[in-house]
Order: structure tokens, then C-alpha cells, then sequence
């Protein structure tokens, strides 16, 4: 069974992630204006109609902000934890008691023939999760918004056949930039957002731990303290240290930050 994965947004102005098969799709996230998700759908030939599911990560509004309007429009079930549910903007609006589903981490779900497994990751959120998504074959994770690396990520990680690894900021960009000094704080501390070398560190565990991995994207790159061209060759130096071939032993990809960066296949 072939499951198709792409990043439809991904960075501080809206992050959705689309994972499917031929009977089954769901996104993780949806936090731009449904309009504009439904046409990052539609670049990768789905319908908004055709999403059985989206599962929230945190409350944060460049999360969230299209997942009322989805789940009225289509009819949706919404899944998050109680504290995401508890702390969710009010800009989301009324969610249907029948599509609003409360979730524990570590409790897997299972949405016809894909299973979904939230796991615990640290940011200042109130109770934020990333997913790992598998068919009977693959297993596709979703790891953004970490202040920074937990053994449970680390477990959650380690055996998938896709990535989407959070690479938001260059240190030195960021404690050199024009943001305000409690903000770099709250990036750089340890419920904030993963730099290009924590990246590239666990990437290159990861891909030493696994030889399944094959399709790696970098995602949520600050647009102030990042530039794509930057975190790829800060994680690929750190992979060239390993002994680790970029674009031989694996593909990095860089996930955009609006729009299909492009859709994979597994098969």
C-alpha cells in the first residue's frame, strides 16, 4: 500500500502537513486560512472533502487557524489533547461536539488504515504533541516545535521511513538579530524551537540507527533567523562529519513555507 506524504505550509506563518493512501487522508495541522489549504490540496490532486481527519499538535495560531473552518465546511473530526482543546484561540471557533475528539498521548488511533501515534514533545505549549503516522509497511514522523531533544523523540524517530524534522533557526542569526531579547530567550530555551546543528546532531542519529530512512524534509524555518540555503548546508555539514552522503544514502528536502514543496510516494 503506497502512502503519499507533502508539506502544504510549514514555518511561523502557518504549518499543515497532508498524509494519505488510497483510502485514507488526514492532516496534521492546519494553520493557515482554509482556503488557502484547500489549494495546497488541490496542487496534490485532494479534496477537502476527501480529509477524515486532522490532528492538532499545539494551540498556537500558526496551527490551528484554519481547523474550525475545515471541520465546519467538511464535516471533520478534530483531534488534540484536552489542554491543546482547553487552550485553543477563540478566533478557531465552535467545533461540532461529533468531530471534536480528545486524545492521550502515547494512545495510538486508528482512522481506517492508517494508525496515529501522538507523542510527547517539550515547547510552550499546553500540552503539545508531534505524530507519528503508519500503514501496515511505513511509517511517516512529524517532530516541529521541540525546544529540544527528549529520549521520547528520540524513540518515536528513530525507525521511521520519512521525517519531518523541525531546522528553525541559526544560532548566530538569532542571538545577533533584531528580535527582542525575551523572545530569543524563549527560542533558544528548552520548550522553544530546534537550531539547524540540533537538527543535523539527531538527524545524523537517526539515519545511524536506521537504514529505512530515506526522504528527510527540514521544516519550520524562521523566515528572520533562517534561510533555507542556510540549514541545509549547516545539517549537511554535519552529516558530511558522519560519513553520512547527502542525496546518496538519503534526499533532503526543505520544506516550504507556503505551498507543496513537492509530494513523495512510498511504495
Amino acid at each position: 500500500m503506497a502512502v503519499k506524504f507533502a508539506t502544504i505550509a510549514s514555518g511561523s506563518g502557518g504549518n499543515s502537513v497532508f498524509i494519505g493512501t488510497d483510502n485514507t487522508n488526514v492532516l496534521i495541522d492546519a494553520g493557515l486560512s482554509g482556503k488557502k489549504i484547500q489549494s495546497g490540496l488541490s496542487e496534490i490532486g485532494v479534496l477537502g472533502s476527501n480529509i477524515d481527519g486532522i490532528f492538532v499538535t499545539h494551540e498556537h495560531i500558526d496551527h490551528v487557524q484554519g481547523v474550525g473552518i475545515l471541520s465546519r465546511r467538511f464535516g471533520i473530526p478534530v483531534y488534540a489533547t484536552e489542554g491543546t482543546w482547553r487552550n485553543m484561540p477563540g478566533s478557531v471557533g465552535d467545533i461540532s461536539p461529533d468531530n471534536k475528539r480528545v486524545i492521550s498521548k502515547k494512545e495510538d488511533f486508528v482512522i481506517k488504515d492508517l494508525a496515529i501515534k501522538p507523542y510527547s514533545i517539550p515547547h510552550d505549549a499546553a500540552d503539545p504533541v508531534g505524530y507519528s503516522v503508519m500503514s501496515d509497511k511505513f511509517k511517516i514522523s512529524v517532530a516541529t516545535d521541540i525546544g529540544h531533544v527528549t529520549e521520547e523523540i528520540m524513540e518515536n524517530v528513530k525507525d521511521c521511513d520519512l521525517l519531518l524534522l523541525e531546522s528553525n533557526h541559526d544560532i548566530h542569526m538569532l542571538e545577533n538579530g533584531t528580535y527582542p531579547y525575551p523572545l530569543k530567550r524563549r527560542i533558544l530555551g528548552k520548550n522553544g524551537h530546534l537550531s539547524n546543528e540540533t537538527a543535523g546532531k539527531l538527524l545524523a542519529w537517526v539515519i545511524c540507527q536506521n537504514q529505512k530512512l530515506k526522504n528527510v524534509f527540514l521544516g519550520h524555518l524562521s523566515k528572520e533567523n533562517n534561510t533555507p540555503e542556510t540549514a541545509y548546508n549547516t545539517v549537511k555539514e554535519i552529516l558530511d562529519g558522519y560519513g553520512i552522503e547527502t542525496g546518496k544514502e538519503f534526499n533532503l528536502y526543505m520544506a516550504a513555507r507556503f505551498g507543496v514543496e513537492r509530494l513523495i510516494e512510498l511504495v
